[in-house]
């Protein structure tokens, strides 16, 4: 049973295991893929999401955490209510929520989540297919409302790929990995054409120096926000990180890292009781007043005030 199938009911990391979840030091609890739980252990789950399919005890399904690997859930029923980075998302029948590694969410009470879900652990796929199949393109969004023929496609292929996860017995374990990693990376090159717009199907996928910088940035935003730093470390030229970062985003890399650290800011301001000097700390700003002035550039109000008004 995967541990995100609720009921009624992230920090980004790369490595499994089950521990208990994190909070960084008084920030959002994270939890970890729970590979105890997955059949053989491999790098994914999926099952069904209904009645009496509990999330873990020690994170009750309305508080906000985040989940260190990523979360699909293909509805059936509803409408549910789910929160995701400050929006509310109301999914039914043929919609599709699709969570990623780090990012604050919310279970809600109100609904009956129907349907199936399927995590994935970062690192169970090849580079080569993160790339195409965008699974740390935060910007994209969320919730996924395909038509009926995209809807019929995502379902086949998503039974097969619990068809073939739960056949642990006509394979060796490196062929049964080898054939779930191929049914998991077409039905999520389904779900990437889906969520990308019309211009970012044109560009087509990111290539690898833009995938590179991504991953720097997710790693070092709290305490790195030089564009040449990242160069140097990466061994390109700021041109060339430049020209990288505008044609997979439109953005600068100085515009992707100041937004990945609003972003942070805006989740430990909102569900944290952090003290501001505190907050600006964890994401690079030891002097809580160049914080307040950079949160307020980017954002047009005071960290105080954002999270006051979240109150």
């Amino acid at each position: 049973m995967v541990d995100t199938t609720a009921g009624g009911g992230e920090q980004h990391g790369r490595d499994g295991g089950e521990r208990s979840g994190r909070d960084g030091g008084g920030g959002i609890r994270t939890f970890p893929f729970p590979v105890d739980r997955s059949v053989l252990g491999v790098g994914m789950q999926i099952a069904p999401m209904g009645p009496g399919r509990a999330w873990r005890a020690d994170a009750p399904p309305d508080r906000v955490h985040r989940i260190d690997f990523h979360i699909v859930m293909l509805f059936d029923g509803g409408p549910v209510r789910h929160m995701i980075d400050f929006t509310e998302y109301e999914a039914t029948a043929g919609d599709l929520l699709w969570i990623r590694p780090g990012q604050v969410h919310r279970f809600s009470r109100s609904g009956e989540y129907r349907g199936t879900v399927l995590a994935m652990q970062p690192g169970f796929l090849p580079r080569a297919t993160v790339e195409a199949t965008g699974l740390y393109r935060y910007d994209r969004p969320p919730l996924l409302r395909p038509g009926p023929a995209q809807l019929a496609a995502l379902q086949a292929g998503l039974d097969q790929l619990g068809r073939e996860y739960e056949d642990t017995a006509t394979l060796p374990l490196s062929l049964h990995i080898a054939v779930l990693r191929h049914c998991l990376t077409a039905f999520l090159l389904r779900l990437a054409h889906l969520s990308a717009s019309p211009a970012e199907s044109a560009r087509g996928p990111a290539d690898t120096t833009f995938t590179l910088f991504r991953d720097a940035v997710e790693d070092g935003f709290a305490t790195n926000h030089s564009v040449s730093a990242y160069a140097d470390a990466l061994g390109y030229s700021r041109r060339t990180l430049v020209r990288a970062v505008r044609a997979a985003t439109g953005e600068t890399p100085k515009a992707f890292i100041d937004k990945r650290v609003i972003l942070e800011a805006k989740r430990l301001l909102a569900h944290t009781g952090l003290p501001i000097g505190r907050v600006g700390a964890a994401v690079g700003f030891p002097d809580a007043a160049n914080f307040s002035k950079f949160f307020l550039q980017h954002t047009d109000t005071t960290p105080a005030a954002f999270r006051a008004g979240l109150r």
